[in-house]
């Protein structure tokens, strides 16, 4: 007999905040290169120098990584309630 009903919550483990936690942390660190890029251009700095490309290239690749990571850690979360709920 399994001592969880299927309308209580599964613990959250570490994994799936700290998953979570650079999601949003690429999210904002994505959001914080786009304006500094915004406003270095308008600025006219010369952007194929320094840390610019750095720049436009996390502006590119930090969100799909972060989506990434919110997929990984929902599809955990699926997983382990169904595991719950089958008493598992």
């Amino acid at each position: 007999m399994s001592t969880n009903t299927p309308g209580e919550d599964v613990p959250v483990r570490r994994i799936d905040r700290i998953l979570a936690f650079m999601s949003l942390g690429l999210l904002v660190l994505s959001i914080i290169s786009f304006f500094a890029i915004m406003i270095a251009s308008a600025s006219d700095a010369d952007m194929s120098a320094g840390i610019w490309p750095v720049l436009g290239a996390l502006l590119y690749i930090a969100p799909i990584v972060a989506f990434a990571l919110m997929l990984a850690v929902l599809i955990m979360s699926f997983v382990r309630r169904a595991r719950a709920n089958r008493g598992g």
